[in-house]
């Protein structure tokens, strides 16, 4: 079951900060994304706040994460990201539901003919 870890966090509003945190956050994806049972390691930041940043990390499973934690790297980060941020960072960890077997809660006709039918129409525009 794919184990995912979802961090939000803001950069101190000081010159530089966002900048330093932009490319720690680059090469920390570049790095873990290559690790053992890591299939992404994604960044994001807020489209109206550019302080705030997501990372997303998604593992083939739970135990998977500790290629994570055993990388040189990963002694390196939070002593360079944490300085440059505006409080905490708020971790969340979570199991990834599987969507792989049909599943159909609403009306198939209404699927079928409604929803299939915009979708197809939205791919042709």
């Amino acid at each position: 079951m794919v184990y995912t870890i979802v961090v939000h966090f803001r950069a101190k509003d000081e010159p530089g900060a966002i900048e330093k945190l932009t490319k720690k956050l680059q090469e920390a994806s570049q790095v873990y994304s290559q690790d053992k049972e890591t299939i992404s390691w994604f960044i994001m930041r807020d489209h109206r706040d550019p302080r705030a940043f997501t990372i997303v990390e998604r593992y083939d499973n739970e135990d998977s994460q500790k290629y994570h934690l055993e990388n040189p790297y990963w002694k390196t980060f939070d002593p360079y990201v944490k300085p440059l941020l505006d409080g905490d960072m708020d971790l969340r960890r979570y199991h990834e539901i599987d969507t792989s077997e049909k599943v159909t809660v609403e009306d198939e006709k209404f699927l079928e003919e409604t929803v299939k039918g915009y979708q197809r129409d939205c791919k042709g525009a």
